[in-house]
């Protein structure tokens, strides 16, 4: 990743001030989701599986959380007083209609952002090229 080679665990864990086993946890997912390669021995590490174009936020996300489903409905609307007094819902519950719509907008952003994306913002940024090559170096 930097300088095209693959980059230790644990360079990448004191880079970013994480613990190793954290991070490792982290790193394997990511190579079982196919965005990272890991390659064994003593010049080994992670590398990109894809280029930079062809992994998106969504991606990276999925790989570590899973299916991200944000909001889990428990139709309080038909507990306590109110679910005995009111009539049997037709239709969805608008909160959550209103739930599902925003999680689908933060699925959209995350799927149209990609690393390439990320990686154009830092290097319009003199600062984070050497705060990034001094961290690895």
């Amino acid at each position: 990743m930097i300088g095209g080679g693959p980059v230790g665990s644990g360079q990448l864990a004191e880079a970013h001030g994480l613990p190793a086993p954290y991070l490792i946890k982290q790193l394997q997912q990511l190579s079982r989701a196919g965005l990272l390669t890991s390659v064994p021995g003593p010049r080994g590490g992670f590398s990109l599986a894809r280029p930079l174009s062809g992994i998106t936020l969504l991606d990276v996300v999925e790989a570590i959380e899973g299916d991200i489903g944000l909001f889990h409905c428990t139709e309080i609307r038909y507990c306590g007083k109110i679910g005995e007094l009111s009539p049997p819902p037709d239709g969805p519950c608008p909160v959550k209609s209103a739930m599902l719509r925003a999680e689908q907008a933060f699925h959209q952003a995350l799927a149209a952002q990609t690393l390439a994306d990320i990686r154009a913002e830092l290097d319009r940024s003199p600062m984070a090229g050497r705060v990034i090559r001094s961290a690895f170096n």
